[in-house]
């Protein structure tokens, strides 16, 4: 017997859109990050991209649970003295929906160069639309969805 040993080139990749809406952001995440993986295939290998694209839509509607929406604080650092900026999960979503999705998906993923192109093939929209039709994305269900 052989072992076979899976690259970018041999994988297929499909493409996934998941609607955001009402959906707990850690638990969305999580399954994004495994998607991208491709660690959901059997033919996963943990040093080549085996995974998947992912679609998000609606963005500015993903929940989060507890006192995260004014508690949860996120850093950024210009390398400059004084120059760290703040901003609380509500104002970041506000301004920038897609942007608490993929610093969440991010630190999900490995720290190395893999990683930077896994989140190449993640595409973030605040709104309904996306212009990614002509790939026929498949709709993907989330577990966790909020009731309210």
């Amino acid at each position: 017997m052989k072992t076979v040993s899976f690259n970018k080139e041999n994988t297929e990749h499909l493409w996934y859109v998941i609607d955001a809406q009402n959906v707990v952001l850690g638990r969305m995440a999580t399954e994004i990050a495994n998607r991208l993986r491709g660690k959901h295939k059997p033919e996963f290998t943990p040093h080549a991209d085996t995974g998947d694209f992912v679609i998000v839509i609606n963005a500015d509607k993903v929940k989060v649970t507890g006192r995260k929406e004014t508690d949860k604080i996120y850093y950024r650092y210009s390398g400059y003295p004084g120059g760290m900026k703040s901003r609380t999960f509500g104002d970041l979503r506000a301004s920038i929906p897609a942007r608490a999705i993929h610093l969440a998906v991010r630190g999900m993923l490995p720290k190395n160069r893999l990683s930077r192109a896994l989140l190449k093939k993640l595409k973030v929209y605040g709104g309904e639309s996306h212009p990614h039709e002509a790939q026929q994305p498949i709709p993907l269900a989330v577990q966790g969805r909020t009731t309210a």
